[in-house]
């Protein structure tokens, strides 16, 4: 009887430890530490930077209905790689190698879009 009553104080006093249900936002699909973000009327474009490579995504700031989202990288000198489709939340990731070179994002959901310009030289 004794063990009942210390356990229910116990595991109470971790309820608020372990937070409300659905308050955590999702892990990101890109790796690296956050570089850069561009936030536009529809959503933002999202780039990060691990140490040989670039990521890039873009978010829908309303997310649910379906449209035309994109996103592109492009290394300098290299190789543009993009995404581009019909999404409900978000385009990408697309990611390239970038040690040592300045990359360019850009990110569009519908009509509106935004560039980075030349980033991390």
């Amino acid at each position: 009887m004794p063990v009942r009553l210390l356990v229910l104080p116990l595991l109470l006093g971790l309820v608020p430890l372990l937070g409300a249900p659905g308050t955590a936002q999702a892990a990101s699909v890109c790796t690296g530490r956050p570089a850069k973000t561009v936030g536009f009327s529809t959503g933002e474009l999202r780039v990060y930077k691990s140490r040989a490579h670039v990521c890039a995504v873009t978010v829908a700031k309303k997310p649910g209905k379906r449209r035309t989202m994109s996103v592109t990288l492009q290394p300098r000198g290299g190789r543009t790689v993009s995404d581009k489709g019909s999404y409900t939340k978000m385009a990408g990731p697309v990611t390239v190698n970038a040690l040592n070179r300045c990359v360019r994002a850009t990110g569009g959901i519908g009509k509106k879009s935004v560039s980075t310009g030349w980033i991390l030289c």
